[in-house]
């Protein structure tokens, strides 16, 4: 098969590739850097939103931490104070109030994970317990807790106080 003159020059014309001229490719060259320059700015911006926006949800939660505690705590001041009102109180009274104030206070702390540490004749942990002074019990075994001064407390296991002991020695 063989070709006329004619289509043998559009075949020619059609091989040969044309190149981009040096502004062309400068002009490309340029449209590309534009788009990786805005979408290292979006990118950019986007990540100074979401440092910000996390910095105010840390300052809020810091702001707000203790809201629901407080709220669970004004109910037991309404209560010593309304027990600080009544006039005609008797000592059996005054003391049954305090003791429902007392319950109400400990549900309120049992709600919120605090937690009581009264170690009576358990071993010595130091981790949870403050040793005020040891003296010789026969008894007990040595480094058991015969004596709780001041009780502690931990919050979600954690030891806000530790308890105040006494602690028998050998």
């Amino acid at each position: 098969m063989q070709q006329t003159p004619e289509q043998n020059q559009t075949t020619s014309e059609e091989s040969i590739e044309i190149m981009p001229s040096t502004e062309e490719l400068l002009k490309a060259a340029e449209l590309k850097a534009q788009e990786h320059y805005d979408a290292w700015m979006y990118a950019k911006a986007e990540g100074e939103n979401i440092r910000r926006r996390a910095q105010e949800d840390i300052d809020k939660a810091r702001k707000f931490a203790l809201e629901k505690f407080s709220g669970e705590l004004l109910a037991v001041k309404d209560s010593l104070e309304a027990a600080l009102t009544v006039e005609n109180a008797t000592v059996d009274s005054f003391k049954s109030g305090m003791e429902l104030t007392l319950k109400q206070f400990v549900s309120v702390l049992e709600k919120f994970n605090v937690k009581e540490i009264n170690p009576v004749g358990e071993k010595f942990d130091p981790h949870k317990h403050q040793a005020i002074s040891s003296i010789e019990s026969p008894d007990a075994e040595p480094n058991t807790v015969i004596n709780v001064l001041q009780k502690g407390y931990t919050l979600n296991e954690r030891v806000l106080r530790p308890a105040l002991v006494v602690v028998s020695k050998a």
